[in-house]
């Protein structure tokens, strides 16, 4: 590996790079931040890129995202994948310059670029992947992320991102590119030889049209759709215009958008973090919210994958949903409605709820509930939406038949606890456009049967038990971090534990080695890929779950626990996020 200064003096003299580039980095007294912006190549992982704007080959910018784009190039052209690439980005910094420069580096490889003209939501990216029949997708986005960060997401012909084994065939191909590889033509060059295509309204329409076509429940639209009033925040990312949208024509005429956080702006002027999991994130929507006496409050991030809900009680005082009870609460609806319609599968065992194994096991309550397959997949709803295609290739290869038994589900509902859901297999990745249309369809149905969601909600927790769940990431801070981390999780490996706090342990997964191993050491096989993942099954129904972060120094913990109330629930709950951290850091 170079040293950290040679890569920079590189940068300094090599006539690849621009004298922008070049005073930004004169201009760096911090040894420090040389070192950072120099002692790595910022990683292609399985996912793309993501990272800090700036110049550097630790940082995101035209040179990075030129490498990347050329690795993705030869892999298309050497796996002889001619459908193209579609390329969409958000409203952050530099979004669209890496955008159009993606494009032309595509076309300088002779692979068609179809570039939407402005921003579009990440879903609309998964979407146009699967419309057009194109080989590939980009979209630049860093998703929730502060505002100095921005990313490249690379997604596959099926509109899902990509998963084993395409991610490391590509990420082969992004490794053997030197900065003096990439191609570029100039944009109009590439408009000229028919390997530039902006997308047109067409594409928006179908999509628009696929979203609407999940509606369930028309004639309580037509009843109360002008009645409920909305506050929307856009978060300055790119829901705005999609959002307002998709609930203009359902019928609602009482959207109130947040006009500090409603035009796309990368610098996210009022948030330190444009992330709906974040209550800051609402601080401007509820005070909104209040003097508009809304009954649906909805905040979508800066790429439109996530939502984030709010839901006026009967007291007029207003309750946040996390990711899971958002999910859930979708879960029922669509549920409920399709079985009122008779439109679950004949066998309703061949109907699939899919989550992942960090998502709340209320999730297996309510599909036992209706009959119905839940599937768990690793974290990440790359997983969810690789199993959306499989059910599809398995009921061709069925003769277009259901069969569970043989893999040939129907996909009915999928979620994960970060925020994200997919109502319909129109798509491959999470879409906060269709769940903010869903949780609205959603409030005028229950509104006619006399319920706000915040009822719904405690109706549930009545119905299927108090399911209560919980986070936290724990810091190896030092140049020996990512060591003491890795020991910590050989050790769980190596010693079944006792306890988590005072939870008996019952079994522990490990898909590292892809084996279950209960208390008296009976193994069996997981059927998962294989992960860096430790997941403990708890006595009385809790669990904790700990992997160690993708992008930093950091240990991501992952709890839940069923109660006899809310209360004991939540208690249950903290008592293990408290043990499992005493646990890793002991």
């Amino acid at each position: 590996m170079k040293h950290y200064r040679e890569e920079y003096e590189r940068w300094l003299s090599s006539a690849v790079f621009d004298e922008d580039t070049k005073r930004e980095l004169l201009a760096l007294t911090d040894e420090k931040e040389i070192e950072d912006r120099f002692y790595c190549d910022l990683a292609f992982g399985t996912g793309g890129l993501r990272g800090v704007l700036g110049a550097g080959s630790n940082r995101m910018n035209e040179y990075t995202v030129g490498r990347a784009t050329q690795g993705l190039a030869a892999f298309l052209n050497a796996e002889g994948r001619d459908g193209g690439v579609v390329i969409a980005y958000d409203s952050r910094r530099r979004s669209k310059e890496f955008a159009h420069d993606t494009a032309c580096i595509l076309a300088a490889n002779g692979v068609k670029a179809y570039l939407f003209k402005s921003l579009r939501p990440t879903p609309m990216l998964s979407f146009a992947v699967r419309h057009l029949k194109a080989a590939a997708g980009v979209v630049i986005t860093a998703s929730h992320n502060p505002p100095e960060y921005n990313g490249y997401k690379v997604y596959f012909s099926d509109g899902c991102q990509i998963v084993p084994p395409y991610d490391k065939r590509i990420i082969s191909f992004v490794d053997a590119v030197s900065y003096e590889d990439v191609k570029r033509i100039p944009e109009a060059e590439a408009k000229a030889r028919g390997l530039l295509i902006p997308i047109g309204e067409e594409v928006d329409a179908a999509y628009f049209a696929a979203v609407k076509a999940l509606v369930l429940s028309p004639e309580a639209l037509q009843k109360e759709a002008k009645n409920i009033r909305i506050v929307y925040t856009p978060l300055n990312g790119t829901g705005n215009l999609p959002v307002r949208r998709v609930l203009k024509e359902l019928g609602f005429e009482q959207v109130f958008v947040v006009p500090e956080q409603e035009a796309p702006d990368g610098n996210f002027p009022t948030l330190k973090y444009p992330n709906p999991e974040d209550r800051a994130a609402f601080t401007l929507a509820l005070a909104l919210a209040k003097k508009k006496d809304a009954d649906l409050v909805l905040a979508t991030d800066p790429d439109a994958d996530r939502l984030g809900v709010y839901v006026k009680e009967k007291s007029g005082e207003y309750r946040p949903f996390t990711g899971n009870m958002s999910g859930i609460l979708i879960a029922e609806y669509l549920l409920s409605r399709k079985a009122e319609l008779g439109l679950l599968p004949q066998r309703r065992q061949d109907g699939a709820l899919v989550t992942t194994i960090v998502s709340t096991d209320m999730a297996k309550a309510l599909a036992a509930q209706y009959g119905i397959t839940e599937i768990e997949t690793l974290t990440g709803f790359k997983y969810i939406g690789e199993q959306i295609s499989r059910f599809e290739a398995a009921k061709e290869a069925n003769g277009g038949r259901l069969d569970g038994g043989k893999g040939a589900y129907e996909y009915l509902f999928g979620f994960e606890e970060s925020y994200g859901c997919l109502t319909g297999s129109y798509a491959r990745d999470k879409d906060a456009v269709s769940a903010a249309a869903a949780l609205a369809e959603a409030a005028c149905y229950y509104r006619t049967r006399g319920m706000t969601l915040a009822d719904v909600m405690d109706a549930l927790y009545a119905r299927l038990g108090y399911f209560e769940e919980g986070q936290k990431s724990l810091s190896f801070p030092g140049a020996d971090g990512a060591e003491r981390m890795k020991a910590r999780m050989q050790q769980l490996r190596e010693v079944f534990p006792d306890k988590v706090g005072s939870v008996r342990v019952l079994a522990v997964r490990d898909y590292s080695a892809g084996v279950r191993r209960d208390r008296t050491g009976e193994e069996r096989a997981l059927a998962l890929p294989k992960s860096n993942v430790l997941y403990f099954e708890l006595e009385g129904e809790g669990w904790c779950c700990v992997r160690p972060s993708g992008t930093e120094p950091k240990l991501k913990l992952y709890c839940g626990a069923k109660g006899a109330s809310p209360e004991d629930a939540k208690n249950k709950t903290e008592e293990i996020v408290r043990g499992a951290a005493a646990m890793l850091q002991a």
